[in-house]
């Protein structure tokens, strides 16, 4: 995490690579099997089966592959259509991350292993067992918290296998306590987004544009829902908490040049053009290993431990369900955003590219 931020990361410049070409032609044919009928597949059991499966939030059906590759901040590679608005899925768990930074930054998280039963009154933190639930659980999937939020209940995700979307999960799985085991679980980081509701008590879409899509540049035409049901009042004010996926809907829809200029910001330890927007020292916590995950940090996926072992171990990523890939490769200046890349394919075309990047 030593590079420098891109010299002048507003102004859009291309020099793109010849030697790139074969490398962005495995990219377009490597297409994710995810249909372009989304909420058919959601419906259609790809996460669950009935009756988990019920979309409760906005669904989209999804473009055509797509991508970029920047490199020292310049773009490199290109192809598709980069503004293509496209749901995202679980990219957004790593753009929470970012709003939690912003939140300790505030000093509105004073301390990451305090519960957050501390500073935010809500029922969804009230039990005995969630009660103990800390933000740094909720940031790195450690959090074992139990019940039902917006309609959905926690055990939907219990037992999920990432490898193999689809199949039944174990759900009888007795919980651990808080803290003592890993899973990836979009009910909790739906608790993750509620708590931060709370602690900004504004609508978070509103933060995230006023405090990191608008200084670095990004375009207006994203939007990040939540589910009908997940409306709460805060202040006399009717609030909508968005989900961190978009397992049943809602989420995040962004086209690539956008997600790009966040990927950016994360190569740049958090500052754009020399003006500081996350914390000093977020990053590098985001990105520092979970000690019952070494291929996660706090909602950011790591290569440290070999997950993809085609790719330098430095590499990082935000993603998402039907291959939507935020790549960050700090020792090589690269930042690449792929959309509807086949998952199984992720590694092999990803490192096709090195050889040009070099």
């Amino acid at each position: 995490m030593s590079i420098l931020p891109p010299p002048h990361p507003a102004a859009w410049t291309e020099a793109l690579r010849p030697a790139l070409d074969e490398a962005v032609a495995a990219a377009v044919a490597a297409e994710s099997p995810f249909p372009n009928d989304i909420a058919a597949h959601i419906v259609g059991g790809h996460f669950e089966g009935p009756p988990h499966n019920e979309i409760i939030g906005p669904v989209s059906p999804r473009g055509a592959p797509n991508g970029l590759v920047l490199k020292r901040g310049k773009v490199v590679a290109r192809w598709g259509d980069t503004r293509q608005q496209d749901m995202t899925f679980s990219v957004a768990k790593s753009y929470l991350s970012l709003l939690a930074g912003l939140a300790v930054g505030d000093g509105l998280i004073r301390d990451l292993d305090a519960p957050v039963s501390d500073s935010v009154d809500d029922p969804a933190f009230a039990s005995e067992r969630n009660r103990l639930v800390t933000w740094r659980m909720l940031l790195s999937q450690t959090s074992e918290w139990e019940g039902t939020l917006f309609g959905k209940a926690d055990a939907i995700d219990r037992g999920r296998d990432l490898a193999a979307e689809g199949r039944d999960k174990a759900m009888a799985r007795p919980l651990k306590a808080p803290g003592t085991y890993w899973e990836y679980n979009d009910v909790r980081v739906n608790a993750l987004s509620l708590g931060l509701l709370h602690l900004f008590r504004k609508p978070l879409p509103q933060v995230f544009a006023e405090r990191i899509m608008n200084p670095i540049g990004a375009s207006r035409d994203w939007r990040w829902e939540g589910y009908r049901t997940s409306w709460i009042e805060i202040d006399g004010q009717k609030m909508q908490s968005v989900s961190g996926g978009g397992h049943w809907g809602g989420g995040l829809v962004i086209h690539a040049e956008d997600q790009a200029r966040i990927g950016l910001l994360m190569a740049g330890d958090g500052a754009w053009d020399g003006r500081r927007l996350l914390p000093a020292g977020w990053v590098r916590a985001s990105l520092t290993p979970v000690e019952l995950n070494a291929s996660y940090g706090l909602l950011w996926w790591l290569n440290g431990a070999g997950r993809y072992p085609s790719l330098p171990r430095s590499s990082y990523f935000a993603l998402g369900a039907g291959g939507n890939v935020t790549w960050v490769e700090p020792e090589l200046d690269v930042v690449a955003v792929f959309r509807w890349l086949a998952p199984a394919q992720m590694d092999a075309v990803l490192a096709k590219f090195l050889p040009g990047l070099a």
